[in-house]
């Protein structure tokens, strides 16, 4: 029985995760910010029949993530897969995002995936075998000015992805980005049901560059969600994975 642990774990597609891999009959931890909250998930998992633990921590606080990982291995044995999924979504223009502010959400935005990281790879890497998995973002593809400092936590962490790719892989441990090119919302191409699935089937899949990223862009979908009305046609250029032809027009 493996088990998944969700950094970041929310209403919504981090819900609809931990159903998706306890359904598969694994043992989900959860680590969120509100204890609250991680309760109710906790409770709505446990009514399904899936054994679940949580942990309640901020992504952007390396010892207290550090301690919650390894609370939730005590409790229900090593990570198998783990589900960096934390991310501050706050607006803030290039010119006006302070130094302060930029750094405080990198420690969220970036930083936590590379704790959560280093903190189950040693023993993937002995046993040969795990998944990491990191939720991007098609901001890490075309960036848009209103959302820099996300924009430039969801590339770095794509960054990062590839490089732990390159380091685990060779030791039978799968590493991806889940790029998710639009907003997650039931009913919608970016139904969380439907992501989950991703998030499973890559988890699954052979270590190796292959199955580092995961663009999830549904046919007919915007690649320029972030900027409906086109207010930066001039300046932006169509993601090569949506490049038919548009020009963002």
């Amino acid at each position: 029985m493996g088990h998944c642990i969700i950094i970041g774990a929310g209403p919504g597609l981090g819900q609809a995760i931990a159903r998706r891999f306890g359904a598969e009959g694994h043992r989900i931890g959860l680590v969120a910010r509100d204890p609250a909250s991680l309760q109710s998930m906790a409770e709505t998992l446990s009514a399904r029949g899936v054994t679940t633990a949580s942990e309640a921590a901020d992504a952007g606080d390396p010892d207290a993530l550090t301690r919650a990982i390894k609370a939730l291995e005590q409790r229900q044995g090593p990570c198998t897969t783990l589900v960096y999924n934390a991310a501050v979504l706050k607006a803030a223009g290039p010119l006006e995002l302070s130094v302060a502010r930029l750094r405080a959400e990198f420690d969220v935005n970036l930083v936590g995936g590379l704790v959560a990281a280093q903190a189950v790879a040693p023993a993937m890497m002995a046993r040969g075998s795990g998944a990491i998995l990191f939720t991007g973002g098609g901001l890490a593809l075309e960036p848009y000015p209103e959302w820099s400092s996300l924009a430039l936590g969801k590339a770095a962490l794509r960054n990062l992805t590839f490089s732990l790719n390159k380091t685990l892989a060779p030791k039978g441990v799968q590493v991806a980005v889940i790029a998710i090119c639009g907003i997650v919302a039931e009913g919608t191409p970016f139904d969380p049901n439907v992501i989950a699935d991703e998030y499973w089937r890559l988890a699954q899949a052979p270590a190796g560059a292959s199955h580092r990223e995961l663009i999830f862009q549904p046919e007919g979908t915007d690649p320029f969600y972030n900027d409906p009305q086109r207010t930066h046609r001039a300046t932006t250029v169509t993601p090569a994975h949506a490049n038919r032809g548009d020009d963002g027009s």
